[in-house]
């Protein structure tokens, strides 16, 4: 007998999902649940049906919908999600019915009334991708929707989501600058920044410690150029996986979201140093600009600004006044000490249990050496923040003090590098001054618009001010600038959604987290939480026995200074999970 032949057709697909459902549930299930059926009935359906799309399934608080026109679809969901935006405008914040949306155009295949396929799951992952009220599409949608509509959209880059193999390039339709007019088809679309990754530049010493110093080389030149707002850059922690591979230039640009990739290597012997770098359109695989430097050791930082400078020329990308002083700002003069100080803050950020003690150790031999290294007392100040947060001895308190000691010395040094406003924004929700940290974090990003860590600080401040959806938001953001981003930048977006209601976007993002690093306690006090609130006690009970197998001694008790979150309201619905898992008191 013949095998049945799989339907499948091209389509695009809609996913959308109502932010929050289970905690506006849990508030206010009639209410709810009332308000839902109207903006079903009187907004929602008749869109989709005046738009040509089809209704395939729909659950609590999600739906799934088919169009044969990606431009019907991503008009229809922008005018969803305008509309939404006046029907909710009297409602509070903690009772807003927003939804996500996501689209995708791609192959599906056809099950009776169903749709499945990668072309499915990949909406359902844009979906979690878009800002609560936003839209959010994939590379295909973008490159036919062209200028079809006159759409603003971000580009958040390559993104790794759930079961998809490959990272899924995606786009956020920027709302408060459209309208779903047609334009004219002479119209062009929106320039984007010119975008840059920084590769890690090869050693070629024959020494394994000579590492730190390429790396370091590296690491200036993208918080150097993260400085200027006219530009993308990617984050070190993206670039530095491609780190002993072979380099296919044009794939990882294409992965990483940008058109421009420089490359180089570094080779010391001695006092001597010979760095090369290249500057390439990955586009088409030309060169902007080459240079070999053959210099003695203490020419490095001069180097570094050469070809920054070579960079931002070739670019054709034009400074303001403030940018140049910051740009050409130099933490250091001391080759030395700036060594120590790479490799403390590489140590560091691994974030295992010593891991801060000996980033500690190496921090305090730079400012032997250079007492007036405002970043590598920051980095000091963050590693007492760290084992304060995680200290069930009682000293926390003494070590939160230390931090800030070492923030207020290393902010009368230079109150403009990044980690010495990380720090600040880190320390103030510990000394119970959450609004001052969010205040530092806003300067930050003015400073550093396209830096990474410095918007990740702002979620941070954001999260632990209470305000979880601003952080959530800032938290996304670091995606366009850092693809794969390191699991603290996970957790606090993790947390934020979880304090959101939003349970099944925190526990995935958990797994993830878990995968790179089973033992990470705050994650596996946030599931015992989130299974706690879905009624699955099993699962609660099987992460509190990770968490008491990691941290011992610790207690409910332990929870508001490990959370440090001004929202009462929040750390006590917290500690009450914690305690109906098992966690003694």
């Amino acid at each position: 007998m013949a095998e049945e032949r799989v339907q499948r057709r091209l389509a695009a697909i809609l996913a959308a999902d109502m932010v929050g459902y289970s905690r506006l549930m849990g508030a206010d299930e009639e209410g709810t649940i009332a308000r839902q059926k109207a903006h079903r009935a009187e907004l929602i359906d008749p869109e989709f049906a005046n738009h040509g799309g089809r209704i395939v399934k729909t659950t609590g608080d999600g739906l799934l919908v088919e169009f044969g026109s990606v431009v019907d679809a991503v008009r229809c969901a922008v005018a969803i999600q305008q509309a939404m935006t006046e029907r909710e405008v009297d409602v509070p914040d903690d009772r807003l019915i927003q939804y996500r949306v996501g689209i995708n155009l791609g192959d599906i295949v056809i099950d009776g009334d169903d749709i499945l396929g990668d072309g499915v799951n990949i909406a359902a992952r844009l979906e979690g991708l878009a800002a609560p009220g936003g839209v959010c599409v994939s590379a295909k949608v973008f490159e036919e929707i062209g200028n079809k509509l006159d759409l603003a959209f971000e580009d958040i880059g390559p993104q790794e989501v759930k079961n998809i193999a490959a990272p899924v390039r995606a786009y956020r339709v920027t709302l408060d600058r459209v309208s779903t007019a047609p334009v004219p088809a002479e119209s062009p679309p929106p320039r984007d920044k010119p975008s840059i990754a920084v590769l890690p530049f090869d050693n070629m010493s024959g020494d394994p410690e000579q590492e730190f110093f390429s790396d370091g080389l590296a690491e200036d030149i993208i918080t150097a150029l993260s400085k200027i707002e006219r530009m993308r850059v990617i984050a070190r922690n993206s670039t530095f996986a491609y780190k002993g591979q072979a380099l296919d230039l044009r794939r990882i640009a294409e992965e990483l979201g940008v058109r421009y990739v420089l490359e180089g290597s570094v080779r010391r012997g001695g006092n001597r140093l010979r760095i090369t770098a290249q500057l390439i359109d990955a586009e088409d695989g030309s060169h902007l600009w080459a240079e070999r430097y053959d210099r003695p050791v203490d020419d490095l930082f001069d180097i570094q600004d050469e070809i920054t400078k070579e960079i931002v020329t070739a670019l054709q990308v034009k400074l303001t006044d403030g940018e140049e002083a910051l740009v050409w700002a130099r933490g250091t003069n001391n080759i030395e000490a700036w060594q120590y100080a790479v490799r403390a803050l590489d140590i560091f950020i691994r974030l295992t249990p010593t891991s801060h003690l000996e980033a500690r150790e190496l921090a305090e031999k730079a400012t032997e050496l250079d007492s007036d290294y405002a970043h590598a007392w920051a980095i000091q100040g963050f590693t007492y923040w760290w084992d304060g947060r995680f200290d069930f001895t009682g000293d926390r308190d003494a070590k939160f003090a230390r931090a800030s000691e070492l923030a207020e010395r290393a902010t009368a040094l230079d109150d403009s590098v990044s980690w010495v406003i990380g720090l600040n924004a880190m320390v103030a929700p510990a000394l119970g001054h959450p609004d001052v940290g969010v205040a530092v974090a806003r300067r930050g990003i003015e400073l550093y618009p396209g830096n990474a860590a410095v918007r990740n600080f702002l979620a941070y401040a954001l999260m632990h001010a209470g305000n979880f959806l601003e952080a959530a938001e800032h938290s996304r953001a670091v995606n366009s600038l850092d693809p794969f981003p390191p699991i603290f930048y996970r957790n606090v977006l993790a947390r934020s959604l979880m304090f959101l209601g939003e349970f099944d976007e925190a526990l995935i993002l958990s797994d993830e987290i878990l995968e790179i690093e089973p033992n990470y306690l705050q994650v596996w006090l946030n599931r015992a939480y989130i299974y706690g609130q879905l009624d699955r006690e099993a699962e609660a009970c099987d992460a509190i026995s990770a968490v008491r197998q990691l941290a011992p001694n610790m207690r409910v008790s332990h929870v508001p200074w490990i959370l440090m979150i001004d929202d009462e309201a929040a750390t006590n619905s917290f500690m009450d999970g914690l305690r109906k898992a098992g966690l003694p008191e």
